[in-house]
């Protein structure tokens, strides 16, 4: 049969995507993806090191990311985005910087990372207190958190599991009652959003329903970098009435917002 009447494939635009090796989410990072837009993956080689401070430091060294950029360059990415949490904090705020620029060096193209693009999303969202979620270790948790400090933010509570294997095994049950916890913990008050942190954290399904029920914003690890990538391409990521990607979603029902007040009034919360 003669298909060439069709005149496809229709043109792609690329993100360049480099991973830790043990990420195991691409198709998540996919649902976040509009048609026109492709991902090309590439991995850091492994190492037989599990999740901790000391793999975070292995998978967001120059060279390494240096050599994964350079793998996507035949297929000319518009842009790079490095799809790790922990490794794009573990440097601070300077450090996330200085890998944005040597992605950028070794592919010549604009360089996103997962805690870069969790700062622009809280910019963009106005938000000075977050709640997080983590599957991390303590040393892993305290290390986000001084991240997040760092760039002026308050971390209002905090829940994390202590794992160090296996974290896309991770029911969505279990994310939402970290979820609950983290923002229920309110040890500096309420928060104006929650982060789940992780790029290996399945998260795309409870996002939705974890901010109608909390009443703000929640944002992920996945989320925010490709919403952070697609941004700079001049398209919208792609999610179910997520208030990070759709500007209605941020408007709370005002009979909802007077019963928190209320609540807040009497002390309740």
């Amino acid at each position: 049969m003669d298909v060439s009447f069709l005149g496809g494939p229709r043109p792609q635009r690329g993100v360049g995507v480099v991973a830790p090796f043990d990420f195991a989410l691409d198709r998540e990072l996919w649902r976040w993806v509009p048609d026109e837009v492709s991902l090309h993956l590439t991995r850091t080689p492994y190492v037989p090191v599990e999740v901790s401070l000391d793999l975070a430091r292995l998978v967001s060294e120059h060279e390494t990311l240096g050599d994964a950029v350079r793998t996507l360059n035949v297929i000319a990415p518009e842009i790079v985005a490095y799809a790790c949490t922990s490794g794009s904090f573990v440097g601070g705020v300077a450090g996330e910087r200085a890998m944005c620029e040597a992605m950028t060096r070794a592919g010549e193209v604009a360089s996103v990372t997962t805690s870069g693009a969790l700062l622009e999303a809280l910019t963009e969202l106005s938000v000075r207190r977050v709640a997080l979620v983590t599957p991390y270790t303590v040393s892993v948790t305290r290390s986000l958190e001084e991240y997040v400090a760092e760039a002026g933010v308050t971390v209002t509570g905090c829940a994390f599991m202590g794992l160090t294997r296996h974290i896309w095994k991770v029911p969505y049950r279990a994310v939402a009652d970290m979820a609950r916890r983290a923002v229920e913990e309110g040890r500096r008050g309420r928060p104006e959003a929650l982060f789940i942190s992780c790029t290996n954290l399945p998260t795309y399904d409870v996002i939705a329903q974890l901010e109608a029920e909390l009443r703000i914003p929640v944002i992920s690890a996945n989320q925010v970098t490709m919403w952070a990538a697609l941004r700079r391409l001049g398209t919208r990521a792609v999610g179910p009435y997520q208030a990070l990607l759709d500007e209605t979603a941020r408007a709370w029902p005002q009979e909802q917002q007077e019963h928190q007040e209320h609540q807040e009034r009497e002390g309740w919360t």
